[in-house]
C-alpha cells in the first residue's frame, strides 16, 4: 500500500484573528503610499489610552505585504488591527 504525506494542522495551533480595517496601495505617481481606512470597521477597532490622554487605534501593515506593493508585485495590502 502506498504511503500518503498528509499534513494537517493540529486543533490546538494558536491563530490570530484580526479584524480588517482597510487597504494600502502605492500613489499612481509611486512617490507615496495611500491608506484608506473603512470608516465602519475602524470605528470596531480597539483602542489604548497612553499616559497623557491621547487615544491611539493600534493597526498592522506586514512589512513583507507592503515591500510587496512598493515594488510594484502586488497592487494592494490590508491593515488590520490584531484581536486577542
Amino acid at each position: 500500500m502506498p504511503k500518503t504525506n498528509e499534513k494537517t494542522m493540529p486543533e490546538n495551533q494558536d491563530e490570530t484573528s484580526t479584524l480588517l480595517v482597510g487597504y494600502v496601495r502605492k500613489s499612481n505617481a509611486g512617490g507615496a503610499v495611500k491608506i484608506s481606512i473603512n470608516t465602519d470597521a475602524f470605528s470596531d477597532c480597539s483602542t489604548y489610552v497612553t499616559s497623557d490622554g491621547q487615544s491611539y487605534v493600534p493597526l498592522v501593515i506586514s512589512v513583507n505585504a507592503l515591500n510587496k506593493v512598493l515594488n510594484g508585485e502586488r497592487a494592494v495590502t490590508t491593515v488590520s488591527q490584531l484581536l486577542d
